[in-house]
């Protein structure tokens, strides 16, 4: 079967004023439909791969912005590497004990590997005024140096930022949510 049923007058003279049918310009229609937008989604066809975030003692998930693959060797599941996002408490910046066993892999990491980097990403829930949830943010971000420092991590391989409450991972107005938002985020380059 012709995947392209134009009829014969129309492929032998396809040119403007060639006579065809209205079938013909119906399939032709369809045709330059179907190219218009092969050609739009083609330019979606390779997103950035994103990981799946858990709030602490909970099932759900939800795929955060900031949680990019890193380099070859940090997306192994079974490896503390590819789990880059730790969480804190309301209002606080103090690393919590079950993130250091994380926090030492990527700091070994960092310090054997001499082209690698970090970016810490601090991030608060939604209470709160812009201002202060800036100012949090860089406490959390700036803990993490700290701690990855005092690990053995060269400062100048580490920056930092702050996006306080302008980059949720979940949107929600809950203690769940708001757990999923108050994080850290190692961006590995």
């Amino acid at each position: 079967m012709n995947p392209f049923p134009l009829s014969p007058v129309c492929l032998a003279n396809f040119h403007e004023g060639a006579r065809h049918t209205p079938e013909d310009d119906r399939v032709i229609g369809s045709l330059l439909l179907s190219l218009v937008l092969l050609l739009a989604l083609g330019g979606c066809a390779s997103p950035a791969k994103q990981a799946e975030v858990k709030a602490p003692g909970s099932a759900a998930t939800t795929t955060a912005l900031a949680d990019r693959p890193g380099p070859p060797g940090l997306n192994d599941p079974n490896s503390p590497l590819s789990k880059r996002v730790i969480y804190f408490d309301y209002d606080s910046s103090t690393i919590k004990p079950e993130y250091v066993e994380i926090l030492r892999a990527h700091a070994r990491y960092v310090a054997t590997t001499p082209k690698a980097k970090v970016m810490l990403e601090g991030h608060t829930d939604e209470r709160g005024t812009r201002e202060y949830n800036l100012a949090l943010g860089e406490r959390r971000a700036n803990a993490t140096k700290n701690f990855l420092v005092a690990l053995g991590v060269d400062a100048a391989r580490i920056e930092t930022i702050s996006y306080g409450k302008e980059r949720p991972a979940v949107l929600g107005s809950n203690e769940e949510a708001w757990a999923q938002n108050r994080r850290g985020v190692m961006v590995v380059k």
